[in-house]
């Protein structure tokens, strides 16, 4: 009679354990779609600051381009720039720059909200956290564009207070105009349909513009235009710029598959075409400069990897890869004949071609992506796209040289004829990147 008593008790118990679990865990198409909705937004935090990492590495690649693209001398301080037009830059954009740029804004003009990321309510919106950290790095890479081209002859303290000033002001001003409406802000140019998914001419030719401003005003190295003749300065290692090269590409597919800030197919179109622009850069380079050299350049090659990748960022998009090969191979063209126009003609020295990759062929990939607009061209579409391409000029240009004026007028911009000479890692910095490193014969004395 017990055991039956104890049989009938588990019985029941086990009966109303299951009928419990099944109840709860029973799935609802209401529960189903929550899940979802979760994993999605845990993928979309995931991929973009994922993508703003890949993006931050870019910087190393900037510093191995420039570093490897001018004299040993020199290393030490190339590295610094880019440390710290990171460093500086990045608290000049929480403070000032992300409120400029995304701010609330009723004239589309600029933000008004939101310094110190006060207005936002960081600590408790993780979205805001996210998409800041994607846009810093953004802003650092158009900060570190000018270092190249001021490269060997700029004073370390000239150059950290262009980077608050781009960093906080000029970059966002513009970065307002056409990218407001993707988090606060609003823009009078997005307003007009303008395209440039991930920063061809926002970035870019943001950078490359204030780098020909400040090439310009702080003036040509010593030696470069001697008599009226252009003499070639090159770099002392030109491995350590490949290895750039290659890091820039890695991280671009940051810069470019990361400007959806979501992880969703659209990556796969954009992926193919960064891919495809970036090579078919550096055949078009590579055969431009084989036809005007008599040579395969390499640095011209490379530079057309650059070129290509700054090319397709404005349409990445919005194109088809056919079109892709076809932008980055025409940027790759373009890159060459700018650096000889600009060092040849223009007689402004610009040591790594930054002007070249970044401004010129940024204004080519904005253009092109109402180009190629794969859903139709129509003149107003291309109309936008030149206007946004003057916009970004008309700002950049007089804004960067007037800065440039100041600093110079002020702080001073460029090191003494003695310190040039010697380099800027010891006149600047009191260190040699190679302290080993042999005087060739030819320097007659310079350590070059």
């Amino acid at each position: 009679m017990k055991r039956w008593i104890i049989f009938i008790v588990l019985t029941l118990t086990l009966t109303g354990s299951i009928t419990v679990f099944a109840e709860e865990a029973l799935p609802t198409i209401a529960g189903n779609a929550e899940a979802i909705r979760t994993v999605q937004t845990n993928a979309d935090f995931l991929w973009t600051l994922v993508a703003a990492f890949l993006v931050f590495f870019m910087q190393a690649g900037f510093a191995m381009v420039e570093a490897g693209f001018t004299r040993a001398k020199n290393a030490a301080n190339i590295i610094m720039k880019n440390l710290m037009d990171m460093s500086i830059g990045a608290v000049a954009y929480w403070a000032i720059g992300f409120a400029i740029m995304f701010g609330v804004s009723k004239t589309g003009w600029f933000g008004t909200t939101g310094f110190f990321l006060s207005d936002f309510a960081a600590d408790k919106d993780p979205w805001t956290l996210t998409f800041w950290m994607f846009q810093v790095v953004f802003a650092a890479t158009a900060a570190t564009i000018i270092s190249g081209a001021m490269a060997e002859r700029t004073k370390f303290i000239g150059y950290l207070l262009y980077s608050v000033v781009i960093s906080a002001l000029i970059y966002p001003v513009f970065g307002s105009w056409a990218w407001g409406s993707l988090f606060k802000g609003s823009g009078w140019l997005e307003g007009l349909g303008f395209i440039d998914f991930a920063g061809s001419t926002v970035v870019h030719s943001v950078g490359g513009w204030a780098a020909l401003a400040g090439a310009i005003v702080v003036g040509p190295r010593i030696g470069k235009y001697v008599n009226g003749e252009v003499k070639a300065i090159p770099g002392h290692n030109v491995t350590i710029g490949a290895l750039g090269v290659f890091i820039l590409w890695f991280g671009w597919y940051g810069f470019n598959v990361g400007s959806t800030t979501a992880a969703t197919t659209d990556m796969a179109i954009i992926a193919v075409n960064t891919t495809l622009a970036a090579a078919s850069g550096a055949i078009g380079a590579m055969l431009m400069s084989w036809v005007k050299f008599k040579k395969p350049d390499a640095t011209m090659s490379l530079n057309g990897t650059l070129a290509g990748l700054v090319g397709i960022t404005a349409g990445c998009f919005n194109v088809l890869p056919g079109s892709a090969i076809i932008i980055g191979f025409i940027a790759g063209i373009i890159v060459v004949l700018s650096v000889v126009f600009i060092d040849q003609t223009l007689k402004v020295d610009d040591p790594v071609g930054a002007v070249s990759v970044h401004g010129v062929c940024g204004a080519w990939g904005t253009l092109a992506a109402g180009l190629f607009n794969a859903d139709g061209v129509t003149l107003e579409i291309v109309g936008v796209q030149l206007l946004g391409i003057a916009a970004a000029f008309l700002w950049v240009f007089p804004t960067a040289f007037i800065l440039f004026k100041v600093i110079k007028a002020t702080v001073g911009l460029r090191v003494s004829s003695e310190e040039e000479i010697e380099g800027l890692d010891i006149g600047e910095h009191g260190v040699e990147a190679y302290p080993d490193f042999q005087i060739h014969p030819s320097a007659k004395g310079v350590k070059i």
